[in-house]
């Protein structure tokens, strides 16, 4: 993650912690018995829900997103220059800091697919349909986190359930009675913490993180063709910009000043 990333979760974290020292008895919010139905109870039904293997690879795919920093869209812009203007010692080595990445492997599947000397209409059916399926894959993990993260508040309000039905069982015992209020609200407290702090984050980051790899496998695959054709480098350049935003590519544009000269007055 991005170092700024980082410290803007660690302030916010302490934020949110200390709204619960400023309210007084932090031993208050602590309750093993609603953490176990919360958790023990999310995690039965995630076990019912999914194979075993899918979970793993989830918490792989997450663990990745965090772990690991994708290439920008003006990196890969320069390396597939570099490789289209035949600086391969360059181009080629610049990928291996990075091999296990997800846009690099596409990248090196692409290239592959040029060495074997693969037609562009194979070469674009073999490329789009990689992108789908790796669409499909990430929509697939996207999917298990949220189902997850739909679960908590579900047994949060079920511990709530069980420690009104004590409490009720208990009217006239004030004993009883403190015993099992605790339960009943940070059950729901614990449900709405696993699921809105660390479930739904977990499958907004995949899904922004899929949407920028997607543009970035578009981009690889457009500037493959484009190397196969043996496209005037600085034609390739300038088609490749396009993908990237305004301010990413405002220094490679004409000076007004060369094209009024061009143009002359119907400027």
């Amino acid at each position: 993650m991005k170092r700024l990333n980082i410290i803007g979760i660690l302030l916010c974290v302490f934020l949110f912690v200390a709204g619960f020292f400023i309210k007084g008895n932090v031993s208050m919010y602590f309750n093993l018995a609603g953490f176990m139905i919360v958790v023990g109870g999310s995690a039965a039904a995630a076990l019912l829900s999914f194979r075993l293997e899918r979970l793993l690879i989830t918490f792989k795919v997450v663990k990745a997103s965090y772990r690991h920093r994708i290439k920008s869209e003006a990196e890969i812009v320069d390396i597939l220059i570099d490789l289209a203007i035949k600086s391969k010692v360059q181009g080629v080595l610049s990928l291996q800091d990075e091999e296990q990445e997800t846009s690099i492997l596409f990248l090196r599947r692409g290239l592959g697919c040029l060495v074997d000397n693969y037609d562009q209409a194979q070469i674009r059916d073999i490329l789009n349909t990689e992108m789908y399926f790796f669409k499909l894959r990430r929509e697939d993990s996207e999917r298990v986190l949220r189902t997850i993260g739909d679960f908590f508040p579900a047994f949060g309000i079920i511990g709530s359930v069980v420690g009104l039905i004590s409490m009720l069982a208990g009217i006239g015992d004030t004993s009883v009675i403190l015993a099992t209020v605790p339960v009943a609200l940070t059950s729901t407290l614990y449900g709405l913490i696993f699921a809105n702090f660390f479930f739904v984050p977990f499958a907004a980051n995949l899904r922004e993180r899929t949407n920028q790899e997607l543009l970035l496998q578009k981009i690889i695959m457009e500037g493959i063709i484009a190397i196969d054709s043996e496209l005037n480098p600085t034609v390739l350049k300038t088609k490749l910009l396009s993908f990237l935003t305004p301010s990413e590519r405002k220094s490679d544009l004409v000076p007004l000043a060369k094209i009024r000269e061009r143009f002359g007055r119907r400027i």
